[in-house]
Parts: C-alpha cells; sequence; structure tokens
C-alpha cells in the first residue's frame, strides 16, 4: 500500500508532511523567489488553511450596497465555507448576518437574491427579523426558564465596512481596518465610481456564474495571456478600431513596448494599469461615443463634473480600473468579479455588469453588450480563461519537477512614487504580489 494514501507526498521536497494540516515550515518551502510549488493549487489540506487562514480571517468582498436597494433585499454570498446574508433591513441599514439558524444550523436562505419580509427557518418554523433578531420560536413551552429568545437572534459578522458603496466583511472581531487593508488600491475604485459623472454605479441587472474545474488563485491579474489565450478576440479588436472596445485598443495593449503597467500594491492586490495606453486613444474613443444617443452629454458632464484631465482619464478608461483585490474581488472591464473557492480544484465567479448613473440607457445597454461579448456565457473570453484553467489545473497533478514558474521581469521592476511595485504588462509582478501576501496570511508571519 502506498504510503502517500492519506497524505499528500513530498518526495522532491526537503519537507516531510507527517500530518493533513501543513506546518508553517512546510508552507514556506512551497514559495520560493520567483517560482512557487503547484501544491498550492491541488493540495486539500492547503486548501482548508487557506479558508480558515484567508478567508475566514480576512476582509472579504461581500457585494455592493446597490445590489439591495430596498427594505428586505438580499443577497447570499459565501465567506470561505460560511454561509452570509447581507440584506437591507427596514431602518435602511445593510447587514451581514451568517445564513445560519440558531437552533439546529440550517440554511435561512437557499436562493441567492430576493426580497422577504422576514427570515424563516424552514426546519422548525423559527422566525428572525431583518436585523437578525429572534421573533418567533414555534411551541415555546417547550423551552425552561433559561432560554433567552434575546440572545438566540442571528450571528452578526463581527466586522463590516464599506468604500465607495463597496461592502467588505471580515469574521476576524479585531485585526487592520478596510482603509489599512486595502492601501494603495483603495484610490483606483475611483476609476470605476467616478466614470459616472454623478458618481453612481449600480450593480442591478443581476450577474452570470461560470465555474471552473481549478484553483481559485489562477483567477489573477496577467498581462501575458490575452496575446495567446484571446489571440482572435485582440485581433478582432484591431481590426475592428471604430467599437468601442476597439477604439480602446487601437494599439496592442498587451505589448512590452505599449504603456500598459502591472502593479502591486501590496495586501496581494494588483493592477493592470491601462490609464497611459488608453489615454493615447481618447479622441479616438469620444468620437465612438457621440456616434451612441447621450453620448455627447456624457462627455460634456464629465468634463463639468470632473475637469479636461481627470474626465478624458475617466472616459478613457471607461469605468475599468483592471483591479484585482485579495482575495475575492475583481474590477475588470464592465464588470464587478467575486471568486468564490469551492474546492482545490473548483471554482465559481460571478460576474455583475455595471451600471452607471446620471448616463442614457443607451450608454448602459451598449456596456451590457459589451460584457456580453467577452464574459457572458457564449462570450469570446470567458470561456477560454475557463478553459486553460482547467488545462493548468490538470497539468499540475503531475508532481515531477512540480515547480510553477512566476518569475518573468523580476529583473526589470522597480518601485513607483505611490509605493507600488512596477513592471511591464507581460511581467508576473500581480504574481509575485499575491503569492508574497498569500504565504504571510499562511503562515500568520509579519509582513
Amino acid at each position: 500500500m502506498s504510503q502517500c494514501q492519506n497524505e499528500p507526498c513530498a518526495t522532491e521536497s526537503p519537507v516531510v508532511w507527517h500530518r493533513p494540516t501543513p506546518s508553517n515550515e512546510a508552507i514556506a518551502s512551497l514559495v520560493q523567489d520567483g517560482r512557487v510549488h503547484s501544491r498550492i493549487y491541488t493540495d486539500q489540506s492547503i486548501f482548508d488553511l487557506e479558508m480558515e487562514r484567508i478567508f475566514h480571517r480576512s476582509w472579504i468582498y461581500i457585494g455592493h450596497e446597490s445590489e439591495v436597494p430596498r427594505a428586505g433585499d438580499f443577497q447570499a454570498r459565501r465567506m470561505g465555507r460560511t454561509p452570509v446574508l447581507m440584506v437591507r433591513g427596514r431602518d435602511a441599514q445593510v447587514r451581514e448576518l451568517i445564513n445560519s439558524c440558531r437552533h439546529r444550523g440550517a440554511t435561512l436562505v437557499e436562493t441567492e437574491s430576493g426580497n422577504t419580509k422576514m427570515l424563516r427557518c424552514w426546519y422548525h418554523g423559527w422566525v428572525y427579523d431583518l436585523t437578525g433578531a429572534l421573533r418567533e420560536v414555534t411551541e415555546p413551552g417547550g423551552y425552561g426558564p433559561d432560554f433567552k429568545p434575546e440572545e438566540m437572534g442571528l450571528t452578526q459578522v463581527p466586522r463590516v465596512a464599506s468604500h465607495r458603496g463597496f461592502l467588505f466583511a471580515s469574521l476576524q472581531p479585531e485585526g487592520e481596518s478596510l482603509a489599512e487593508f486595502l492601501g494603495g488600491a483603495a484610490s483606483q475604485f475611483d476609476m470605476l465610481v467616478d466614470a459616472s459623472p454623478t458618481g453612481e454605479i449600480f450593480l442591478d441587472a443581476g450577474f452570470n456564474k461560470t465555474e471552473y474545474l481549478g484553483n481559485w488563485k489562477l483567477v489573477g491579474m496577467d498581462g501575458y495571456h490575452p496575446n495567446f489565450v484571446h489571440a482572435s478576440v485582440v485581433a478582432g479588436w484591431a481590426r475592428n478600431s471604430e467599437s468601442g472596445i476597439g477604439s480602446m485598443h487601437r494599439e496592442d495593449p498587451f505589448s512590452d513596448a505599449a504603456l500598459t503597467l502591472t502593479r502591486d500594491y501590496g495586501h496581494g492586490h494588483a493592477m493592470l494599469d491601462f490609464r497611459a495606453q488608453r489615454l493615447k486613444s481618447y479622441s479616438k474613443h469620444a468620437a465612438f461615443l457621440a456616434k451612441v444617443p447621450g453620448g455627447e452629454k456624457y462627455v460634456e458632464d464629465m468634463h463639468k463634473a470632473y475637469g479636461k484631465d481627470r474626465a478624458e482619464m475617466l472616459i478613457s478608461l471607461s469605468g475599468d480600473p483592471h483591479l484585482g483585490l485579495f482575495p475575492n474581488l475583481q474590477l475588470i472591464g464592465n464588470q464587478v468579479r467575486i471568486i468564490v473557492p469551492i474546492a482545490p480544484g473548483v471554482t465559481q465567479v460571478l460576474m455583475s455588469m455595471v451600471r452607471f448613473g446620471g448616463v442614457s440607457d443607451e450608454i448602459n445597454t451598449m456596456r451590457v453588450r459589451q460584457h456580453e461579448s467577452f464574459y457572458g456565457p457564449a462570450g469570446s473570453g470567458s470561456p477560454d480563461d475557463a478553459e486553460i484553467f482547467e488545462r493548468v489545473q490538470r497539468g499540475m497533478q503531475a508532481e515531477f519537477n512540480p515547480w510553477i514558474e512566476i518569475s518573468r521581469g523580476m529583473h526589470r521592476e522597480y518601485i513607483d512614487t505611490d509605493g507600488s511595485v512596477v513592471g511591464r504588462i507581460t511581467d508576473e509582478v500581480p504574481q509575485r504580489g499575491q503569492m508574497k501576501y498569500w504565504l504571510q496570511l499562511m503562515t500568520n508571519s509579519a509582513a
């Protein structure tokens, strides 16, 4: 019988793993300068520890306040393995509640979203109000004098904070503030929200969901792959330069000769920085918008709201900071994306199209069509990504020479004036930044 049947084999590593939960030393041995061991993507014990030390301790993105505009609106989400509800109460406050009855643990809500007047457990009929307070216990005579309903409300997520309408939560009662966690990446939210002349965005168009047989960390900020994985799409943008997306990609933005950059903001947050590259195409993009009903007014309103220089930058980006917030949020294209780890080799991705406030319906409709064309279920981009992630996951099952290379651009990266680490668009700056913070959290070590 194989000695590796009940635990990971590590014959190629100097560290021997003797127990299901790997030691800090064993974890540290899996991340080296410019490369990582494939086990961090495939091993169940690593995944279990990620749930505990990352998703059950860090700030996790839950949703946007516009997803629950009315009293009783809710969204069911996950923080690692913990089911949670984002629900707006009659007092207009948005709360994060653990989606688990305090009686016998059943989930109260099974649908992904909706509106309700109360939260009722279908197992034994306990009823909670929208604040999570217990309001009704069926057959209450069965409980003695020590039973205190006021102490049996739904569990509140210990910490909740908001940045520009984006709601984050942490299951850890104490820790760094959300502002400290976001750091320099916080300002990049403005590139999305301020693409509206009124500074309003809405995630009320629903979302599409994809699931792939690969690890959650594969969904990264990678500027090296588009010219290969999405080669036909990039070529189509170049040919159709009069279209909305084509006008933003008149020149190849994924070439090292371009002005596009990669940025590591620390805390695992990373960005594909298209600002300088897209600003070069501002005139062409503005000309395209002029053909869309309401487009000229949009440009005019943006200039009034933000001034010429900032308005041109915001219009050029079209609400796309191309920002990844570790561990589960990405602001890419016309969407907000939530990454949901299910198992070491199973990941869900929720994609919500962003609607701008203060613009014409035609502009928002155009944004929906652009989102669908690349990221929709029949789009030209997301299926490619899911396929390549699955190929990567299958290839990483081989533990003969199991090291994954992430060294591209190490020799030429530099620290910018804002403190971010910068490389060229094809450099693996985001991957190294992610793995640096991943290792810090997984070994409970200082920065």
